[in-house]
This record gives C-alpha cells, sequence and structure tokens, in this order.
C-alpha cells in the first residue's frame, strides 16, 4: 500500500501501512548492534580491530549506512555527492588501516541483509509492489556504494604503493652507494636482513616481443610482473627490484650472515628457482650472484655484474653463476700489463667475426665441433674450415692442447677490453 510519494515523485514504499523508512529509522540502535555482532561472526578481520575502533568509527559508519538507505527509500535519489564523498572516504580510511576490500564491501552487505531482515517481515499479502519497490533501491543503493568503497579503496592504496615504492627505491639506491643504509630502510619500514643475495640478472626477450604487430611494452611488463612476483612469493623479507626488460638487479634479503656464502644445498635452491622464473617469464636468465651484507651491497652488486658479464663472455648459458665458475676468466679480464698483450692476439679477427664467434663457440662447447655447429647452425666442416682459417691468421690452433688456455686468456681479455672500450662494462644496474 503507497499513502505518499518521495520529492522526486515516486511513491514513498509501505509495510503493513508503515513507510518502510520509518521502520528503518526507528530500529537504527538495535539495527546498528545487529550489523555490529555480524560483522565480527562474518567477517573476521573486524574482531581483530581495536574495540575503540570498532565500537567508534566502524559502528557510526554503519549508522551513517543504515540512515543513508532510509533516506533512499524516503526520497527515492541516490546519495549525493557529499554522501558519496564520505563513503570514500571511509573506505579509505579502512584500506589505510590494512582491511581487505572485500572485507569493507562485504560490510556494506551485510548491513543491507539486517535492514532487509528488520523490515520485510511487517510486509502483508497487498505489499508485494513495496517490496519489489525496495528490493529495486536496495540494489541501485548497493551498486552505487560498491563503486565508491572501491573507488576509494583502490586511491588510497595506489596513494600508500607509491610511497612504498620511493622508499623502497631510496632505500635501494642507498645500499648501492655504500655506507649505512639503516635510516633509509626505517623510513621504508624494512627490517634490515644479515646479509643479501645480490643477483645481476640478463633477461633475453620473451618469443612475442620479436613477433610483428604484436604489443612489445605489454609483453615486456608482463614478463618482468611474473619475475617480480614469483620472487616475492619465495622470499621471506622485502626483496628489492631495478629492473627493465633486459635485466637489472635483484637484492634478496638472506637469514645468514655476509660470512656464509652459498652452500651446495643453498645453490640448489637458488638454481632450481632460476630455472621456475625462466619458464614462467618465458625469457632466457643469465644470473650472476653474490653475498653480501647490507654495508657491503655496492660493491657485490658490481662483483655480481662482473661475474654475469664474464659468464656471457665466456660463452656460458643461461643460469646461475657464481665467481667460483669463473674464477680462471674473471681473473684475466681485470686490468694488468699482461691483458693488452693477451688482447692483441685476437685483434686479427676483429674484422672476421665469424671467425672468432667460431672459436668462442668451439671452446664454450668443450672443443664439440658437433655441438658448436649445431649453436652456430652451421656444417661441422664449416666448424672445422674456420678453425683452420682462424690458427692460419693467429698462429694459435685451438685443436692444440698447448694453445688453449692462451686462447682462452686472450678471449677473457679480448672482451674486457672491448667492454672497456665501448663503454659497456658491466655495472650494479645492468
Amino acid at each position: 500500500m503507497t499513502a505518499s510519494n518521495t520529492p522526486s515523485g515516486e511513491s514513498v514504499p509501505h509495510f503493513g501501512g508503515v513507510p518502510v523508512h520509518k521502520r528503518l529509522q526507528s530500529a537504527v540502535g538495535a539495527l546498528e548492534r545487529a550489523v555490529m555482532v555480524r560483522l565480527v561472526e562474518r567477517l573476521p578481520v573486524y574482531g581483530t580491530l581495536p574495540s575503540e575502533q570498532l565500537g567508534g568509527d566502524i559502528a557510526r559508519q554503519v549508522t551513517l549506512g543504515i540512515r543513508g538507505f532510509a533516506d533512499v527509500l524516503r526520497t527515492g535519489e541516490l546519495p549525493d555527492h557529499v554522501q558519496r564523498a564520505a563513503i570514500r572516504e571511509s573506505s579509505a580510511r579502512r584500506a589505510d588501516e590494512g582491511v581487505p576490500l572485500e572485507a569493507v564491501v562485504g560490510a556494506y552487505h551485510l548491513g543491507a541483509e539486517e535492514c532487509a531482515a528488520q523490515v520485510v517481515s511487517s510486509a502483508e499479502p497487498g505489499d508485494l509492489h513495496d517490496v519489489l519497490q525496495v528490493q529495486r533501491r536496495l540494489l541501485a543503493y548497493l551498486r552505487l556504494v560498491s563503486c565508491e568503497v572501491a573507488a576509494g579503496y583502490v586511491q588510497e592504496r595506489q596513494t600508500a604503493l607509491s610511497d612504498e615504492q620511493v622508499a623502497l627505491q631510496e632505500l635501494l639506491s642507498r645500499l648501492l652507494e655504500g655506507g649505512s643504509p639503516q635510516a633509509a630502510a626505517d623510513r621504508a619500514g624494512v627490517t634490515l636482513p644479515p646479509s643479501y643475495l645480490v643477483l645481476s640478472i640478463g633477461i633475453g626477450p620473451h618469443p612475442d616481443e620479436l613477433r610483428p604487430g604484436v604489443n612489445a611494452p605489454v609483453v615486456v611488463r608482463r614478463k618482468l610482473r611474473r619475475l617480480r612476483n614469483e620472487l616475492q612469493r619465495h622470499t621471506v623479507g622485502v626483496p628489492l627490484f631495478a629492473l627493465s626488460g633486459d635485466g637489472g638487479l635483484v637484492l634478496v634479503p638472506r637469514d645468514a650472515g655476509a660470512d656464509t656464502g652459498l652452500d651446495g644445498a643453498e645453490r640448489d635452491r637458488l638454481s632450481q628457482q632460476i630455472g621456475q622464473l625462466r619458464r614462467l617469464s618465458g625469457a632466457d636468465l643469465l644470473v650472476g650472484a653474490a653475498v653480501a651484507s647490507p654495508e657491503g651491497v655496492a660493491e657485490a652488486a658490481l662483483l655480481a655484474g662482473d661475474v654475469r658479464e664474464v659468464a656471457r663472455a665466456s660463452g656460458r648459458g643461461p643460469g646461475l653463476h657464481l665467481l667460483d665458475d669463473v674464477l680462471l676468466a674473471y681473473q684475466l679480464s681485470r686490468p694488468s700489463p699482461a691483458r693488452g698483450g693477451l688482447a692483441s692476439l685476437l685483434g686479427p679477427l676483429d674484422t672476421r667475426p665469424e671467425l672468432l664467434a667460431t672459436l668462442r663457440t668451439f671452446l664454450a662447447c668443450d672443443l664439440d665441433r658437433r655441438r658448436a655447429a649445431a649453436l652456430l647452425q652451421v656444417h661441422p666442416n664449416t666448424v672445422d674450415y674456420r678453425l683452420r682459417r682462424t690458427g692460419d691468421i693467429i698462429g694459435l690452433d685451438a685443436s692444440r692442447g698447448a694453445d688453449l688456455l692462451t686462447l682462452h686468456a686472450a678471449l677473457a681479455a679480448h672482451d674486457a677490453v672491448l667492454r672497456e672500450g665501448s663503454g659497456t662494462d658491466s655495472d650494479s644496474s645492468a
């Protein structure tokens, strides 16, 4: 039965001859208590909030929600911009307090259920039209509230995440500068670990990046997101990232001190994780690793970058590489009076890149000409021919044991000099 109209010209719904909004208004106190009980029972996160907050701000918002819905029933109009702003602000406070979004939205739905239960029982057989009208307005109200709650929550989280990212990047920068990072860690809310596993990662392209017509930046972002998510999933603590599409640096917290390097078990776990990262990202990963205290990260980042570059230059494949894996090539790549002379041994091959590439691949394949041919995508006889031509030009024979160490050393020195000359020597961010 409808006895009056709303300001918008629509009828005011009545149950049992009484306007529904008046039934809600007269029961606000009891409804608030009922909703608060259900919040704690059905959404346990509310039970963990301080009693002052639960009985203060949360209870006030419940009351405002009940009164807001009663106004919708009275006027036929949804909340105005001032009321919507209040809903957003309340949702932003819940986001700042760490209440999950689904719990915030769920609270409004639980409140709506209590309101409906309070008034529907008083509806009479002739009130069907009004019951449907209340239902329509309730759904419209919940739709609007859900959107405003989500908007306020997401905006607050985006702001908070932005602030967190700035603080974490500041901490990463401080670690890479050397010295004490404690103040930056305090600002970021991060407890510094005993040591970091410093990973210098070279990331190959995902196959989709090379396909015509595919949005390559989107592919790169997906690749990096998978890498970050997987590393975070397996890390206790807060990992720090400086990654671009082709690589960068990751600092992974460790429970052990810097004086305890990677033992066999930890190395095996890390190798398996890198393999998993490679499969998830769809890209090859060449990783140089070192361990350091927070104060020693800057030096370790340089070392990890050098190890990765030496591993790449010496023909090692994707995967994990430590200093112990490339000791000779690493040492030979360091500046010394002999390095220039060693590098010059391969100078005549600078104009014959196919010969230099064949020599490098042959040595990396442990002198297996068939494997080298497969990697170079040429016939094994072509490998033999190129190696003979190389020997004729530089006077060193890759098939002669006496010349092997010299060739390995010459390659390491050649690559180091080339990197320095081109300004691409490894650094902490590459």
